[in-house]
C-alpha cells in the first residue's frame, strides 16, 4: 500500500457565476485591498477593452499595470515585473490572463520575498533533483502581497503554487514553488475568455488533459487525483469540442474552465511523467507553447508508458468516450479534431535541436518519475523521433 499525504493550496476561493469586474471588487473588498496592481498580457491590455473595464471598476484603487509578460516566463521579464510591482507598492496583485502572466507573478513574488534584483540570483531558488533523485525544494519566504487570478486559458496555472521560469542563457526551464506564490483566489468568468485566441484556448485544454492523464498514471497514485482527473476528462470530452463549434457558448466555456480546475489538482501533489518533463525542455529550446508541447508529446509518451500503465489508460479511454480502450488514440484524435498540431514537423522543429532538448529534459524532475523508466538522453531522442 502506498503511503501519502495531500497538502492543499493556500487558496481561499474559486468563484464563478459572477461578472469579472463584480467578482474582482468583492474580492478586493474582502481582503481590504486599497492598492491593486494588474499584471496581464499586451494583447489583453492593448487590443481589447477587458483590462480597461477592470481598471475603471477599481477606480483609484488601481495603482499600475504591467503587460510585458513573455511566453515561457524568461527571467528578465520576471525581474522587470518585480521592479514594476516594487515601484507601485500594491497590497494586492490582480493577474488577468493565462499561464504566462500567472507564472510571471509567481516567480516575481519570490523575487520580492527575497529582495532579488538580478536574473542570475534565481539560481538559488528553483526546484531541482538531488543526486539520489529526490526533490530539493528551497525554503521560500512568504511574499509581501498575494495575487488573485482572473483566468483566460485552460492551463490550470492558477490552481497551483508551482511556476515555471526559463533561463534564456542556458535554454532550460526551472520550476519554482512557494506556499503563497499561487493564487489566493481564482475568478472564472467565461465572458472574458472570448478574447483568448482559439488555438490558445484549445491547446491549453490539451495541457490540462496532460495534467489529468499524467496524474492518473502517476507512479504515486492518489484516489483524489484520479477522481478529479477522470471527471475533468469527461467534461473536456463534451465541452471542449462544443466550445470550438460555438465560441459564444458560455456554458461550454465555463465547463472547460472547471475541467481545467479539476485537472490541476494533481500539480505537485503526485509526480508527473515525461510529457511534462520533455515539454518543459521542448518549450525552452524551441519557444513552442506549453499547450502545443502537450499536443505533440502526450500521445507519444502514453504509448511509451502503456506497458506500465495499461489499467489506468483503460480508465482514461473510457472517460474520453473511447470504446476500444486506446487512450493514446483518444487523445490524439481529440487533438486532430481540434485542429492542433500533432507532430514536431508541423511546427518546424529542427532535428538538430533534439540533443539540446533531450539534455534539458534529463534535468527535469518529471522525466525522472516517468512510469516507464527513462535511462538517458537516447530514450528522450527516441520519443522525439517518434513525435517527428
Amino acid at each position: 500500500m502506498n503511503a501519502g499525504i495531500h497538502e492543499f493550496l493556500a487558496q481561499d476561493r474559486v468563484i464563478w457565476g459572477k461578472p469579472a469586474a463584480e467578482a474582482v471588487l468583492e474580492e478586493a473588498d474582502r481582503r481590504g485591498a486599497s492598492r491593486i496592481f494588474i499584471v496581464t498580457s499586451k494583447t489583453l491590455n492593448r487590443q481589447t477593452d477587458a483590462v480597461e473595464k477592470i481598471r475603471q471598476a477599481l477606480g483609484p484603487r488601481h495603482v499600475g499595470t504591467f503587460d510585458e509578460c513573455r511566453e515561457h516566463t524568461p527571467r528578465p521579464s520576471v525581474i522587470a515585473c518585480a521592479e514594476a510591482i516594487r515601484a507601485a507598492r500594491p497590497d494586492l496583485i490582480l493577474t488577468f490572463g493565462g499561464g504566462t502572466a500567472i507564472d510571471t507573478v509567481k516567480v516575481a513574488l519570490i523575487v520580492l520575498a527575497h529582495d532579488l534584483t538580478r536574473p542570475e540570483q534565481l539560481d538559488d531558488y528553483h526546484l531541482r533533483a538531488n543526486p539520489d533523485g529526490s526533490r530539493f525544494m528551497p525554503a521560500i519566504k512568504p511574499p509581501p502581497m498575494r495575487q488573485i487570478v482572473l483566468s483566460t486559458t485552460l492551463s490550470a496555472a492558477e490552481f497551483s503554487n508551482f511556476g515555471g521560469c526559463t533561463d534564456p542563457a542556458r535554454q532550460i526551464k526551472h520550476g519554482y514553488v512557494g506556499r503563497e506564490i499561487g493564487a489566493a483566489a481564482v475568478i472564472l468568468d467565461p465572458a472574458v475568455t472570448v478574447h483568448t485566441p482559439q488555438w490558445l484556448w484549445l491547446s491549453t485544454a490539451i495541457r490540462a488533459i496532460d495534467h489529468a492523464v499524467e496524474g492518473i498514471c502517476s507512479i504515486q497514485p492518489s484516489t483524489l487525483i484520479e477522481a478529479t482527473s477522470l471527471h475533468a476528462l469527461r467534461l473536456f470530452a463534451q465541452a471542449l469540442p462544443q466550445s470550438q463549434r460555438d465560441a459564444a457558448d458560455m456554458a461550454a466555456r465555463l465547463e472547460c474552465l472547471q475541467a481545467a480546475w479539476l485537472s490541476g489538482f494533481g500539480i505537485l501533489r503526485v509526480p508527473y511523467g515525461a510529457s511534462h518533463g520533455i515539454g518543459h525542455s521542448l518549450g525552452a529550446v524551441t519557444g513552442m507553447s506549453h499547450g502545443h508541447t502537450s499536443c505533440i508529446m502526450l500521445p507519444q509518451v502514453m504509448r511509451y508508458n502503456l506497458p506500465h500503465t495499461a489499467p489506468q489508460q483503460a480508465r482514461i479511454a473510457a472517460a474520453l468516450g473511447r470504446a476500444d480502450g486506446d487512450a493514446a488514440a483518444a487523445v490524439a484524435d481529440l487533438i486532430a479534431q481540434l485542429g492542433q498540431p500533432g507532430r514536431l514537423r508541423d511546427l518546424k522543429v529542427d532535428k538538430t535541436q533534439f540533443g539540446k532538448i533531450a539534455e534539458g529534459a534529463m534535468e527535469n524532475l518529471w522525466v525522472r518519475t516517468n512510469p516507464r523508466p527513462i535511462q538517458g538522453v537516447q530514450d528522450i531522442i527516441g520519443l522525439l523521433e517518434a513525435a517527428w
